[in-house]
């Protein structure tokens, strides 16, 4: 192996590449020979990386529409058009249908008979109001498409009703939008008319089966003082305002009349499904206490019901207090319902999800429990036609699976097993299987397979998208699943990435790459851990540990961490770097860690519990548990963590397992990112972080996005988070180069815009 390192003089010109990635700091003159004409991935080509959305079967199940996003990465935006593909032929056949420059074409669906399809489009709309979409039409064999609608504040969304003898559209002013309607077989001489008129708008909203009615939920009341005083620049924000509950209403489309189907003010209306004969509707209440319906916790303080549409009849299906339920689904027959929730629906936890199914003619009585063999989650993606099984997607170990639930008999049976992230789905109207696929070498790709039966068989399977060819030109790491033991004994599992030109025998600098949640996983998909391929690429090797907290490895590993947060995740990290040190992989004088959200927690524990890594990147950690409860979105999920009790009862149980107790031990030089905004874990705690480093002499930055979601929610600067932190890692790690240098960065776009790498055209026929 040689290793290649710039001397001082030339280190800041070599520093661009090596921030995206391609500075082949550790590369063998065999392995460059043997990967003639490949390059290491960079984060660059992270963000250009295209992304497809909305396939849509045709009515006979023959062509498949998609529309595929491609970034502007120079105007900072994404563009979208419409593709088309033979279900049967695949990728020879696909053609792009749509060519707006600058412009978006998304949601496709076809008409009824599948002579044409519909699209929404901003084509047509000034600079002025390029938010605002019209409804298109086109025929698959081409040809100019035709807009056929003049909404002057655009439209929505939009659907046909089953019959197809009805065109509806949502269009209005920003929570005052009505529904209007076109006839299925339109002429260009038809005009829009508006079929509600409702005083607080029309929000979510469905067609019944048969095209009779339309079901919307929309709030009670418009607050006319709150709305005014916005307009008015009267712009503070109430922390969990009062709001209007919702209501569920139908109208009926023949004599344009609406009816409230629920009231009292129990419970606010939302999340609607109907049933296939449409004589029910089950919905989800929230409640109606302004502080449980908060941003992420409004589904734990909600219950099921169910609405019988010839009485208008409502059966309350659960009673949970701080239980979550997943929304109703029928079984294809109409005649049995069923919901995924807790295996444990009286207390609040991190217990399996389990299946709840019950004939919907037995009326007060209780749901049978099914799935409880299956250590894992179970869901409800899709029944079989005949209602026997129930179809769903799930992660086991390193992997997310295809699995089947057979209702009858309670068995739990995984139908595929790939060494990937396989994820299946039915289209409702024409049964077409879908199917999105993601390994080591592929990323997110859309399949078709004839019958869920074919689903195990990979030969049986018809690729349908091919977004990204460009990969096939990058030189990528080996991915595999591995497991080691921890401190304790517990067996604990994770993804392990090997560098670019791997040599047994070898040890090279190691990227602890911690996940979120923490109840999530890695998985082997495309690219995983904040960017592994990157560092793969310029001579790291790459942990991704699911450690203690984890899903996919069962209902104990997940949970052992209840009221002992911190150390049990810690000793399965260290474990597992330890394990790559004995099998002569990582070099134990050259490691770093990063994470986000819970990978922050963690990385902010590691910052305080050892001195072995030489940098470390923390992305919206915790460091107080204690403010971190009042501040936090989420406050009865960091209540049942820290042990299920309240800080105010027992601030040692919070302040034990906060890393800021434990700052004086802290050594490593730090990096610190979050959103200024974050509503999960909020800034102030990067802050405390940030003066606990600088007042102890720590190396540390800290590095303060705009915006108001726990993700970096722009490009730019998710680009900048990654850049900076690999020069962090570099500088610290490796003793190379800079920490970070904006010009660097700035760097980027130049060579963009001079001809950097582009993403290939879609596989297929040429446009």
């Amino acid at each position: 192996m040689h290793v290649f390192v710039a001397p001082p003089a030339r280190r800041a010109a070599a520093l661009p590449a090596l921030l995206l990635g391609l500075a082949w700091t550790v590369l063998s003159a065999p392995v460059a020979d043997a990967q003639a004409g490949l390059r290491p991935m960079t984060f660059l080509d992270m963000q250009q990386m295209r992304q497809v959305a909305s396939p849509t079967p045709s009515p006979d199940g023959k062509w498949l529409l998609y529309t595929m996003s491609t970034p502007d990465w120079n105007e900072a935006r994404r563009q979208t058009d419409v593709y088309l593909v033979s279900m049967q032929q695949g990728l020879p056949s696909t053609r792009q249908m749509t060519f707006t420059k600058d412009r978006n074409e998304t949601s496709p669906r076809w008409t009824r008979d599948g002579s044409a399809f519909l699209f929404l489009s901003n084509r047509d709309a000034p600079e002025s109001a390029a938010s605002r979409n019209q409804l298109y039409v086109m025929r698959p064999d081409g040809g100019e498409a035709r807009r056929i609608t003049d909404a002057k504040e655009g439209v929505a969304d939009f659907a046909f009703s089953k019959d197809g003898r009805w065109l509806a559209y949502r269009s209005g002013k920003a929570g005052e939008e009505q529904i209007y309607r076109l006839p299925g077989a339109w002429t260009d001489t038809a005009v829009a008319e508006p079929i509600t008129k409702h005083p607080t708008g029309v929000r979510t909203w469905q067609w019944a089966p048969d095209g009779a009615r339309i079901y919307f939920v929309t709030p009670d009341a418009i607050d006319e003082d709150e709305k005014a005083r916005r307009d008015k620049k009267f712009t503070v924000n109430i922390r969990n305002p009062e709001t209007p509950v919702s209501s569920l209403w139908a109208l009926d489309v023949g004599a344009r009349t609406t009816t409230r189907l629920t009231a009292g003010g129990a419970y606010s209306a939302d999340d609607f499904t109907i049933s296939s004969d449409g004589k029910w509707v089950g919905f989800r209440g929230l409640s109606p206490n302004r502080y449980q319906r908060g941003i992420t916790s409004e589904n734990i303080y909600a219950d099921l019901y169910l609405l019988e549409t010839a009485t208008g009849a409502i059966e309350r299906l659960t009673n949970n207090a701080e239980i979550g339920e997943s929304g109703l689904s029928f079984s294809p027959d109409s005649q049995s319902v069923a919901f995924s929730g807790p295996d444990d629906l009286q207390t609040y936890g991190m217990s399996n999800s389990r299946v709840y199914v019950r004939a919907i003619a037995d009326r007060g009585k209780p749901f049978r429990k099914i799935g409880e063999s299956f250590d894992g989650d179970l869901s409800i993606r899709f029944w079989s036609k005949d209602g026997g099984t129930i179809y769903f997607n799930e992660g086991i170990r390193a992997t997310n699976q295809i699995v089947s639930l057979d209702v009858r008999y309670n068995t739990v049976r995984p139908l595929t097993e790939e060494k990937a992230s396989v994820a299946v789905d039915q289209d409702e109207d024409t049964g077409v299987l879908l199917v999105n696929y993601a390994d080591g070498t592929t990323p997110t790709t859309v399949f078709t397979v004839d019958t869920i039966a074919n689903a195990s068989t990979r030969s049986a399977w018809r690729q349908l998208t091919d977004p990204n060819p460009q990969v096939r030109g990058f030189a990528l790491g080996q991915q595999e699943e591995i497991t080691w033991k921890s401190r304790d004994g517990t067996t604990v599992g994770g993804v392990l990435v090997k560098p670019v030109g791997y040599r047994a025998g070898q040890r090279y600098p190691l990227i602890v790459a911690i996940h979120g949640g923490p109840a999530s996983a890695d998985v082997l998909g495309f690219n995983g851990g904040y960017g592994s391929q990157v560092y793969a690429g310029a001579g790291y090797v790459v942990l991704r540990p699911n450690y203690r907290g984890s899903t996919n490895y069962g209902n104990k590993l997940r949970t052992d961490i209840v009221g002992n947060y911190m150390a049990p995740g810690f000793d399965d990290i260290m474990a597992g770097v330890d394990h790559l040190i004995a099998q002569g992989i990582a070099d134990p004088d050259r490691m770093g860690a990063l994470g986000w959200s819970a990978g922050g927690h963690w990385s902010n524990w590691i910052l305080t519990h050892t001195d072995r890594f030489k940098a470390i990147s923390t992305g919206a950690g915790t460091m107080n548990w204690i403010s971190m409860y009042a501040q936090s979105d989420v406050q009865r999920n960091r209540q049942f963590y820290l042990g299920n009790k309240l800080p105010y009862d027992d601030f040692d149980a919070y302040w034990n397992q906060s890393p800021l107790k434990y700052i004086k031990n802290a050594k490593t030089p730090t990096m610190i990112h979050v959103v200024e905004g974050d509503p999960r874990v909020p800034s102030p705690q990067s802050i405390e972080l940030h003066m606990a480093l600088k007042q102890l002499g720590v190396p540390t930055e800290l590095y303060m996005y705009p915006g108001n979601t726990h993700g970096i929610p722009d490009a730019r600067n998710q680009l900048v988070k990654s850049v900076s932190e690999m020069a962090w890692m570099d500088h610290y790690v490796r003793g190379m180069g800079k920490k970070f240098s904006w010009r660097d960065v700035l760097k980027t776009l130049e060579d963009d815009a001079k001809g950097g790498p582009k993403a290939p055209t879609e596989g297929g026929a040429k446009p």
